[in-house]
């Protein structure tokens, strides 16, 4: 009897094989994955109980939870690795091992290019890689990513058997909303002319024979989203259609049926959609055909597999490097007391890095500054703020920057980047999509374009401030413009929330001294903002001044701004549509 137990612990204590070890670990990441993949599902199909009830505060909450889900249980899974791997947690040769494993895995599963981005994490959280090994990451997915179909697909299609308007009122009924249509013929009567419309303008044709819709609803703010495809014969538009829940029932509020219409709906400055799918590679190869120029990373971000989609456009990047001899440089544009800014030419996405030293008269820290992307990411974009997606030791061969980047990166940014004889490591930057400075756009723009430009400046304001989110620094310079000619805000390290200002009226001189002193002859707090001077820092003149203060002089207004801030305190929704005026059913 004491020498089976003796054997007993000899076997218990024994160190366990590599193969032993990478079987454990590899089981421990796909099972965390399954837990997480199953959680995220639970938050997301929440989003038509909340949609049905009106709780527009549970639905914020729930975007909230969802963001935050991911990296707990990256944390968490790590934690356990790190403790089944202990003293042989950065074994490359286990890794490896792991990584093969790991793929078995997962091969059966239809959410594999989710799953291989979750092992990443993990697999960069224990390393902290500098660059990217293949030999422990999937750099490139182990599976084909091309065209791919599911044993069922992800859209039905539905054949039309009187007319359009019959059609959409059955497109509209399949989401089975417990909430009735205020007037579900006149919706469907409607959205089936604008789409009939389209049809007849494009295609010279007369009528719609066919629809496929997505099944699974998009839910966003107060919005609940059917998306689809047109056909009649061989041409197809897209067709989009934003349910709202009033009061008095559900109404169709507005139907998009051009590639650029919803772009925007899936813009990269709007949050992400809570869209139920168990085959989301699916998923986005339907979403493709709708907008073929729209990028693959931007579609996994905008229906919440952000994680995916920073894995999706780091792929992206370096294949356009591997194709084309274009080498970094400073981006166009005024250049930053925070950021350095640099990008590809071909490639409309730019790299922002965090000075070392902040130019005058920034005082602010690093802290401060990383803070305020975790904000913007958590927080309603609104349609004006661009996701930034954050990342963390790239590396990229030297002779792919020019000289003036080089010098630049090397004396203002040595804290996170070192400039090596072959190589540039870059601990920390955020990439997002490339747009056109107002402050460059207003200048080379025509005239009926700048005042377009100029009138969506202020509404960008507005809007943000609707959302609760005051911009700090509202310099041209700050905004862009996208390629649809919307204005949007990217500059943060000033942003801050509306309930951390104080809006002040400036107080009026009591004497000549008081209105010729250099300095504030008045308290001002940290915190106090005084709206009437942000007309100073217009920095336009002429028409394009007469335009802007025709439109939008209440900016200039304490008391705008403290109405906003009510508003906001009270839990008012104030939703910031995808669409404008003219797209809508019923103005």
């Amino acid at each position: 009897m004491l020498v089976v137990c003796r054997v007993t612990v000899m076997a218990m204590t024994a160190p366990l094989s590599d193969s032993r070890l990478a079987n454990i670990a590899s089981r421990s990441i796909r099972d965390a994955w399954s837990d997480l993949s199953d959680r995220a599902r639970i938050i997301t199909r929440r989003a038509k109980l909340r949609f049905e009830a009106r709780d527009w505060a549970g639905m914020s909450a729930d975007h909230v939870e969802r963001l935050d889900l991911y990296s707990k249980v990256a944390e968490d899974t790590t934690s356990a690795v790190r403790s089944a791997l202990g003293d042989r947690q950065e074994d490359r040769e286990i890794w490896i091992a792991m990584k093969a494993v790991y793929s078995g895995l997962i091969q059966e599963r239809f959410d594999w290019e989710l799953a291989e981005t979750f092992f990443n994490s993990v697999t960069r959280k224990i390393f902290s890689t500098v660059g990217v090994d293949p030999r422990i990451e999937f750099v490139e997915p182990d599976f084909d990513s091309g065209p791919y179909e599911p044993p069922e697909p992800v859209y039905t299609s539905y054949q039309v058997s009187s007319d359009t308007a019959e059609l959409v009122e059955r497109i509209l009924l399949a989401p089975d909303f417990i909430a009735p249509f205020v007037d579900l013929p006149g919706d469907a009567k409607v959205v089936a002319e604008r789409v009939d419309a389209r049809m007849q303008k494009v295609g010279g044709l007369r009528a719609v024979d066919r629809v496929d819709m997505i099944d699974s609803v998009f839910y966003r703010g107060r919005g609940a989203y059917l998306v689809g495809r047109a056909w009649s014969g061989s041409f197809s538009t897209p067709l989009v259609v934003a349910i709202l829940h009033q009061p008095e029932g559900l109404v169709v509020d507005a139907a998009l049926v051009t590639e650029n219409q919803i772009s925007i709906l899936f813009s990269f400055t709007r949050s992400y959609f809570h869209v139920d799918t168990a085959t989301p590679n699916a998923l986005i190869h339907f979403l493709s055909t709708l907008m073929p120029r729209k990028r693959r990373a931007e579609l996994y971000i905008s229906i919440g597999h952000n994680k995916h989609g920073k894995t999706e456009l780091y792929r992206e990047l370096r294949l356009h490097m591997a194709l084309s001899g274009e080498r970094f440089e400073i981006a166009r544009g005024t250049r930053g007391l925070v950021m350095v800014v640099f990008t590809l030419p071909g490639f409309d996405v730019v790299a922002k890095v965090i000075k070392d030293r902040f130019g005058e008269p920034k005082q602010l820290t690093r802290d401060h500054v990383l803070s305020r992307y975790r904000l913007v990411f958590r927080h309603d974009r609104a349609g004006r703020l661009i996701d930034a997606q954050e990342y963390e030791h790239l590396e990229f061969p030297v002779r792919r920057f020019d000289q003036e980047l080089l010098s630049v990166l090397a004396n203002e940014c040595a804290r996170t980047v070192s400039v090596g004889e072959d190589t540039v490591h870059i601990g920390h930057a955020y990439l997002e999509r490339r747009v056109t400075p107002l402050d460059v756009f207003l200048h080379d723009a025509e005239p009926d374009a700048a005042e377009a430009a100029i009138v969506d400046y202020g509404n960008t304001i507005k809007d943000l401030a609707a959302s609760g989110i005051f911009p700090g620094d509202m310099l041209l310079k700050n905004f862009g413009v996208t390629r649809h000619g919307r204005v949007v805000f990217y500059d943060y390290d000033e942003l801050t929330t509306l309930d951390e200002c104080v809006f002040r009226a400036l107080p009026v001189p009591t004497s000549y001294d008081d209105e010729m002193a250099a300095e504030p002859w008045f308290t001002v707090g940290p915190d106090d903002v005084f709206p009437e001077e942000f007309a100073t820092f217009l920095g336009v003149q002429g028409r394009l001044r007469d335009v802007f203060l025709a439109n939008h002089a209440d900016i200039f207004e304490a008391a705008t701004w403290r109405e906003w801030q009510r508003r906001v305190a009270q839990g008012e929704v104030i939703e910031i549509f995808p669409y404008g005026e003219t797209l809508k059913l019923r103005r």
